[in-house]
């Protein structure tokens, strides 16, 4: 599975409420260290595979979405387990703290 791209908030909602671990990126096209974060987002699905779904929400085409969510800048990124948020990370972080969130709440699979 891919990043995906929400496109609506019934499909935000229905990708939360599936279950399981869930790291949904608040961000905009224009946004300069929300670039510098999608490098990072697709080296963590290569790491974690099936065992966390990462989302993208363009906070420009779903503003509401944003609001819900309490974002007041970007990129925000707020990990979700069993469709309840864990933890925000608010601005651009090094990859090792997105790791270390994701390590609380999912396993990465083991590399042989």
């Amino acid at each position: 599975m891919a990043i995906i791209n929400v496109d609506t908030a019934d499909m935000l909602r229905a990708e939360l409420q599936g279950g399981g671990t869930v790291l949904v990126d608040y961000g905009a096209p224009w946004c300069p260290p929300c670039k510098v974060l999608l490098p990072l987002l697709e080296e963590l699905h290569q790491e974690y595979g099936n065992t966390v779904s990462i989302l993208k929400v363009n906070c420009d085409d779903l503003p509401e979405l944003a609001a819900e969510a309490g974002v007041m800048s970007m990129p925000t990124v707020i990990v979700f387990k069993e469709g309840q948020p864990m933890e925000k990370l608010v601005g651009l972080r090094p990859k090792s703290v997105y790791q270390g969130v994701l390590n609380k709440y999912a396993q990465a699979p083991s590399i042989l």
